[in-house]
């Protein structure tokens, strides 16, 4: 159970890191072009903030144990039980 609140919160910290610190990570990995050809100009520091939310939002349901039932009451119909 704590292991599973710690790994839960590890990962909801990297998420936060991307949102927080994007140009960093824009200089590092580099530019999406189809982010900036779709979403405009920022498209590529909009994405990566996307992607670090998404990850946040994995990382809360992981650690509050929350991700089965999130997985069944969006996904619950396509996948088998």
């Amino acid at each position: 159970m704590i292991s599973r609140i710690i790994i839960g919160l590890l990962i909801a910290a990297f998420g936060f890191l991307i949102v927080w610190k994007t140009r960093n990570i824009i200089d590092i990995a580099g530019p999406i072009p189809w982010a900036d050809q779709h979403l405009g100009g920022g498209g590529t520091s909009l994405m990566y903030k996307m992607i670090g939310l998404v990850i946040c939002l994995v990382g809360f349901m992981w650690a509050t144990n929350l991700w089965n039932a999130f997985l069944n009451a969006t996904l619950g119909s396509v996948l088998p039980h």
